[in-house]
């Protein structure tokens, strides 16, 4: 069994997280992003979701990060304020060996404690994402819709996936 750590991002993670986008964005269609940011952007964009107060993890394993997952704004307006959107990347290498779903079930706890009240995924390229869908299934989000061919990379058109689940007090006192 593989054996691994889930903290709390550091400054010092920035190398490695943006290395694992990167072949995110080159290499696969989980991401719409065509050209991978350098480690800057990178340092930008974990301190803009630390910043804002959500939720940033890593996935650790022999001393090498494997894996991160974030919740960000779902939508930028007052009203979404409580509402996140989810995204997890896991190194090739780490796959399959539940790292995906450890970052997910902790991302989701620590997204609750903070007093948010829903998460969306929103799963890019659903045809070959279909483990993505069964690791949001297996934590509780509900398919809610599709939008097809909204998206364009490695010369196909790409379908999105959006997903959700209450979180906290939502699933206390639901509507």
């Amino acid at each position: 069994m593989t054996t691994f750590n889930i903290r709390g991002v550091q400054p010092a993670d920035t190398c490695a997280i943006t290395a694992i986008y990167a072949a995110a964005v080159r290499d696969d269609t989980a991401t719409f992003e065509t050209t991978p940011p350098d480690e800057t952007e990178m340092a930008r964009r974990i301190k803009a979701i630390a910043d804002a107060g959500h939720p940033y993890l890593v996935a650790q394993r022999n001393g090498d990060v494997v894996g991160f997952a974030y919740a960000g704004t779902f939508r930028p307006r007052a009203a979404f304020a409580l509402t996140l959107e989810d995204s997890v990347y896991v190194s090739a290498g780490a796959r399959g060996c539940g790292t995906g779903k450890a970052l997910l079930a902790r991302l989701i706890e620590a997204a609750s404690d903070r007093g948010f009240y829903q998460m969306i995924a929103v799963i890019g390229d659903s045809h070959t994402k279909a483990a993505s869908i069964a690791l949001h299934t297996s934590l509780g989000f509900r398919p809610m819709g599709s939008l097809e061919a909204v998206g364009r990379k490695h010369g196909q058109w790409l379908d999105i996936v959006f997903m959700q689940r209450g979180l906290g007090e939502q699933l206390l006192n639901p509507r």
